[in-house]
């Protein structure tokens, strides 16, 4: 659950910056040529420790794919450009596969000198446009020049073009870069939503629409030849069905470049929108159906027989099921809005795996069958529990737009009020206190029940000190902020204040009091910004080093005048629009250190505080 909160919340870092973490180079082993022969340059990309570039053949969607190009010369009436085979791997900046060069990248540029060539020395210019990224943040994309001066001498011997070996040119088919696995690595966030998506397909195996009908169908599997291959392709049907859904998301989605909006107050309004509706959907406000037609067209046709018969039938059971788990298919849906490239399909495969794998494992051990629990009143449980945490999960998007319009109706109380009530009416509802559909009068309170309610009352009322400005630890990043003081400041109970928004007012307060400024330059629905400002600044050790500073707040991601002039001033000093992103000045506004994105490195962090000398 709190990983569907954050996955829309983690945005691709685009960042400008000082940093220059790529050189180049333009060199060749040839230094004379004659006119109509073929050059072989070799352009060196240089990169530093921890920074990668992105290939021209990276796929779109993503990041800026490098372009080489030589300049328009009279000399050079064509060329051709080669690489190496690039690492192919998921990209946590961007959320999708993408490939990367790193340390150092050697291009091959391969000019043909025009027939009519004018003899003496030209110099020939390659132009480089590309992006660089670390782990943590990226660079926008940057233009360069290298050059090499090559002698046209029609008395020369003509070079002999040789490619090596693991080179292809580049517009031409590679050979597939190999994809490296992200298991293992749990800072990756594909792996967890992949996980996530399973996992909401095997609970919605617990729903009223899909339970009961697991020993009809596998029945039906065992009565048939080759009950596991039945199975197998009824299997296929749902995943097809669902993994459809995915591919129409992605294609719909992608082209519009809504992946990027994340801070949107429109996307997530569309969100909260889609959470909202399925919540009450489980809650049995309504009931969402498809068109009857439909499903009596395919019920008609899986009932011919045979393996497409079944697997039609798998697509009937996906379609009719549809009512219980559209939420969940709606929630995984709407957090793969704000990703890039294959995630929803892989999301909507991942999703079905689950739904289908109890079909398969009970049509491969059928004895099985005879320990599935009853259907019950506890199958309408797991849906009513789900539609109030639905409910929660929307009113997380409604926070990223009160937070970036700055109207404060969904304040941090009222947000952790919110989701106090709704939290602890689950456990309630649970314990039979609050009467809704799957709980009777008089019913029995089994162990397993009273712990799943003791766990939602517990989380509950963890969240009360928060309402009244305790910090949270982890959950801080994902909860709006403490309420803010009249005269501007910020913060949690016990760390430091901040000022907002009021960089010239820090200036002259640093001067009158002879401190130095810390700026960060942060976001109203900037995961890492709060985290870092409820997790790191009040550590003892981080509070001490700031507190004979000046610190302020300048905002860059709302719809006001401040945060457009605090996205001018972090472009003109620092060179950069990332958030989080932290500088330190003098009281004359000069630049003494910068420390761009979030990091749980305390130490890490602490030097950068202590780097400039007063």
């Amino acid at each position: 659950m709190r990983f569907l909160i954050a996955i829309a919340l983690l945005l691709p870092s685009v960042q400008a910056q000082k940093l220059d973490p790529v050189q180049w180079s333009l060199a060749s082993d040839t230094t004379k040529a004659p006119p109509g022969s073929t050059v072989t340059l070799k352009l060196t990309a240089q990169l530093q420790e921890g920074w990668h570039l992105y290939s021209p053949t990276t796929p779109p969607g993503g990041p800026t794919p490098t372009t080489l190009a030589l300049a328009s010369n009279p000399v050079v009436a064509s060329t051709k450009i080669y690489q190496t085979n690039p690492t192919r791997k998921f990209d946590q900046n961007f959320g999708i596969d993408t490939e990367t060069f790193e340390k150092k990248e050697v291009f091959i540029l391969a000019p043909t000198l025009a027939k009519d060539a004018a003899a003496g020395p030209s110099e020939l210019t390659a132009e480089m446009r590309y992006q660089a990224c670390n782990d943590s943040l990226c660079l926008p994309p940057k233009k360069k020049t290298a050059s090499f001066t090559l002698q046209i001498d029609s008395s020369a011997t003509a070079p002999t073009l040789a490619i090596p070996a693991g080179y292809s040119e580049i517009g031409t088919p590679a050979s597939p870069a190999p994809v490296l696995s992200t298991a293992g690595d749990t800072s990756q966030p594909f792996l967890p939503f992949l996980l996530t998506a399973f996992g909401f397909g095997l609970a919605s195996i617990f729903t009223p629409c899909v339970f009961p009908m697991i020993p009809i169908t596998v029945s039906f599997f065992l009565n048939q030849k080759g009950g596991i291959a039945q199975a197998v392709v009824f299997s296929l049907g749902i995943i097809v069905l669902f993994c459809s859904l995915g591919f129409g998301v992605a294609a719909i989605v992608g082209p519009f470049g809504v992946v990027q909006l994340g801070a949107n107050p429109w996307v997530n309004a569309f969100i909260a929108l889609v959470f909202g509706a399925f919540a009450l959907s489980l809650l049995g406000a309504f009931e969402i159906t498809l068109p009857s037609s439909l499903l009596t067209s395919l019920d008609k046709a899986s009932r011919r027989g045979g393996y497409l018969g079944t697997l039609l039938m798998g697509l009937t059971f996906s379609l009719t099921s549809f009512a219980c788990v559209g939420p969940f298919v709606g929630s995984i849906l709407a957090a793969s809005v704000q990703t890039k490239g294959v995630q929803p399909v892989l999301g909507m495969m991942s999703f079905a795996t689950g739904l289908a794998s109890p079909f398969f494992f009970l049509a491969a051990f059928p004895s099985y069958l005879k320990k599935l629990p009853k259907s019950g009143g506890w199958l309408a449980r797991v849906k009513v529990v789900m539609g109030f945490i639905l409910l929660a999960v929307m009113l997380k998007y409604l926070s990223v737009i009160d937070q970036v319009f700055q109207t404060n109706w969904l304040t941090r109380e009222r947000f952790l009020a919110a989701w106090f009530v709704l939290f602890a009416m689950a456990g309630l509802y649970l314990l039979g206190l609050l009467r809704l559909e799957g709980v009777e009068p008089g019913e029995s309170l089994g162990s397993g029940r009273l712990l799943v309610a003791s766990v939602f009352l517990i989380f509950a009322f963890s969240l009360l000190p928060g309402m009244f400005g305790a910090p949270l630890g982890q959950l801080d990043a994902y909860v709006p902020a403490a309420a803010e003081s009249a005269g501007g400041g910020g913060g949690t109970v016990g760390g430091p204040v901040w000022l907002k928004n009021q960089f010239p007012q820090a200036l002259a307060q640093a001067k009158q009091q002879n401190k130095l400024v810390l700026v960060t330059f942060t976001g109203y629905a900037c995961t890492n910004c709060h985290w870092m400002k409820a997790n790191m600044f009040p550590r003892p050790e981080i509070a001490d080093a700031v507190k004979d500073m000046v610190l302020v707040e300048l905002y860059t991601d709302g719809t006001d005048k401040d945060s457009e002039a605090n996205q001018k001033l972090e472009d003109d000093k620092l060179k950069s629009v990332a958030i989080p992103y932290y500088a330190i000045f003098n009281s004359d506004g000069q630049l003494l250190a910068d420390f761009a994105g979030s990091t749980p490195d305390a130490g890490k962090f602490l030097a950068f505080l202590k780097s400039p000398k007063a």
